[in-house]
């Protein structure tokens, strides 16, 4: 592993830079994309659905990588750089299978993407619970989300300019330049041999009967329900209410990032200042209060600021949830059992992707708004499995 702490922080930040680009796109321009193919809001649910699923599945390849030290490479660095590549070369791909033609290629297209994307998440977290001490696990948790943001900062204005101004081919191909940049850091790791006490057990899944684990992964499905489903409406609500443009969902985009980078510092002062049950009350209450905000938006104007507030609640629930993750996690199935409470999240995901092109297209983008804010309320009862009847 890289001994300098700077090179170390600066390259999970990028490899999750990476996925940033890809959550630019998604955020930003996917669902403007297939609209301006004449598909619907419940053909965006189904596609970014499925999409989702190599992060479910993503628990098997944890247990790979904990498992198998791939052609004596080490059990994270080579599923990083194969999931890099295989990342990169469906963007590259991508320009030539219209969406309205041919829909079921497209979805088969993103589906290989994120498996390339989830192995290499998977493994990311693996590195980084394999090489963190407890002490600076917010802090490392800080840096993957915030670069996440940043990668969302950085490409979302960048793909909306380019999807308005130059094609739909430079948005895919510029993604993919954008995908390697984590390359050399990452060839440039030397992974330790993993200590007996950190080998791979099966007794270790003994973990998941605890209630709080459970407890804990119900947590994040809620949460990521949440954030994923009010996410996916943003722009569309946007475009249909005040007509925005490309270039201005872009835009939007970078301010929601912003606000992300900002809830992921939030998130991890709130962590270790004023407990973990506490900081997950003020998530959940920033969160409704950003949520029901949004579904009345006055003026286009407006929505910049609210958006951002949006993203800063988006930014907090996730950095609260990985560093809780990261607590629980057993050491000797780190990847595995990470990997599992991050499935957990992303079938939260996937629901609540599902639900906000079915609610949006039946009642309308306000009132779907308002559900996903009043979905807040399914997390209470677990706070006390989570943290215990006193605040943690």
């Amino acid at each position: 592993m890289h001994t300098s702490k700077t090179v170390r922080y600066a390259m999970f930040g990028l490899l999750y830079f990476a996925q940033g680009t890809i959550l630019a796109y998604f955020t930003a321009l996917n669902a403007l994309y297939f609209l301006s193919k004449g598909l619907s809001m419940t053909d965006v649910s189904i596609f970014a659905t499925i999409a989702l699923i190599p992060f479910v599945i993503k628990i098997f390849l944890g247990m790979l990588s904990d498992r198998v030290n791939l052609l004596g490479m080490g059990h994270r660095k080579p599923y990083i750089l194969l999931g890099l590549l295989v990342q990169t070369l469906c963007l590259i791909l991508a320009p030539w299978i219209d969406p309205a033609k041919h829909y079921w290629g497209f979805v088969v297209l993103a589906f290989v993407l994120q498996m390339g994307m989830a192995l290499y998440d998977t493994c990311t977290d693996g590195l980084a619970l394999d090489t963190t001490p407890e002490s600076e696990q917010g802090t490392i948790q800080g840096f993957m989300v915030g670069g996440r943001a940043v990668g969302v900062i950085v490409t979302s204005s960048l793909v909306g300019l380019l999807a308005q101004h130059v094609s739909w081919s430079a948005v895919f191909w510029s993604l993919a330049g954008l995908t390697l940049l984590p390359l050399v850091l990452v060839l440039g790791v030397r992974e330790a041999a993993q200590p007996v006490e950190r080998q791979f057990q099966w007794s270790a899944f003994r973990a998941f009967k605890q209630g709080r684990v459970l407890a804990l992964a119900g947590l994040g499905m809620i949460f990521f329900l949440i954030i994923a489903g009010a996410n996916q409406l943003v722009n569309p609500f946007l475009q249909a209410t005040f007509n925005i443009s490309l270039s201005t969902a872009g835009f939007l985009t970078t301010v929601w990032g912003l606000g992300v980078v900002l809830g992921g510092a939030t998130g991890g002062q709130l962590y270790s200042r004023v407990g973990h049950r506490r900081a997950a009350l003020i998530c959940m209450a920033v969160g409704l209060g950003a949520i029901v905000l949004l579904a009345f938006t006055p003026s286009a104007a407006l929505a910049w600021v609210l958006v951002a507030f949006f993203g800063l609640a988006y930014g907090a629930y996730q950095t609260l949830y990985f560093a809780l993750a990261m607590r629980f996690t057993v050491p000797q199935i780190a990847a595995s059992m990470f990997s599992i409470l991050m499935a957990v999240t992303n079938i939260g995901q996937g629901i609540g992707l599902g639900l906000s092109g079915f609610l949006s297209d039946n009642i309308g983008f306000q009132m779907a708004f308002l559900a996903f804010a009043a979905f807040n309320l399914l997390a209470l009862p677990l706070l006390p499995a989570v943290f215990g009847k006193k605040a943690a």
